[in-house]
């Protein structure tokens, strides 16, 4: 029985080397997968006049703001009304945006991803953009979203003009209406002109709205 297991014990350590030998290595954790770059752009020129900004249109009436004393959110609808005291986020990061230091000329679109007329109009502001040559701004609010949602939206239409987010709607809460899609027009002083919520708009209709509420040609 002695020989025996001295017979057994090198094959005994054998195999137990073995086992140790051939462990796996435990395996690091997968790298988190690194987000897409944003199709918008970046929002830091929004606060920035335009380079051909137009002085507010003659003959136009301007409601008059007590200086330094916020406009109500339920008022802030009205043409002539400042835009609303508000700070929303950009997509692509950075400084949040307060609404009151947007520099106009600025058209404002409202817009969601699961809102069909939204997708819709949205290659309309994009071309709108491309032909604004420093004149006035487009600007969008992306609106009760999600980010993933937007995201893709903006890849699948290429959609490149600055974009905020309005995860909670204030923005339209503050200007009293509960629309998708909605336009708002903002002339170089900062004061709204136009809001529409008449539905998908095309590059007729966004070249109209703009030369009799801002006095800009496109």
């Amino acid at each position: 029985m002695r020989r025996i297991a001295y017979l057994l014990a090198p094959l005994l350590l054998a195999a137990a080397g073995c086992t140790a030998t051939t462990e796996q290595p435990e395996r690091p954790a997968p790298a988190t997968r690194a987000e897409r770059p944003s199709p918008f752009a970046d929002c830091t020129p929004l606060t920035v006049a335009p380079a051909a900004a137009s002085p507010t249109s003659p003959g136009k009436a301007v409601s008059p703001t007590s200086p330094g004393k916020a406009v109500s959110p339920t008022l802030a609808g009205k043409a002539g009304d400042q835009l609303p005291d508000l700070t929303l986020n950009c997509f692509t990061g950075g400084t949040p945006v307060s609404l009151r230091d947007v520099k106009g000329p600025a058209v404002i679109n409202v817009w969601a991803s699961w809102c069909p007329p939204c997708r819709k109009e949205l290659p309309a502001f994009q071309r709108l953009s491309e032909r604004a040559d420093g004149r006035f701004q487009v600007i969008g609010v992306n609106s009760r979203d999600s980010r993933g949602g937007a995201q893709s939206i903006g890849e699948d239409y290429g959609v490149d003009f600055p974009m905020l987010l309005d995860q909670g709607d204030a923005f339209q809460r503050a200007l009293g209406r509960n629309a998708f899609p909605l336009t708002v027009l903002v002339d170089a002083d900062g004061r709204i002109r136009h809001t529409d919520a008449t539905g998908a708009l095309d590059d007729a209709r966004l070249a109209a709205l703009l030369q009799r509420h801002l006095g800009v040609r496109v």
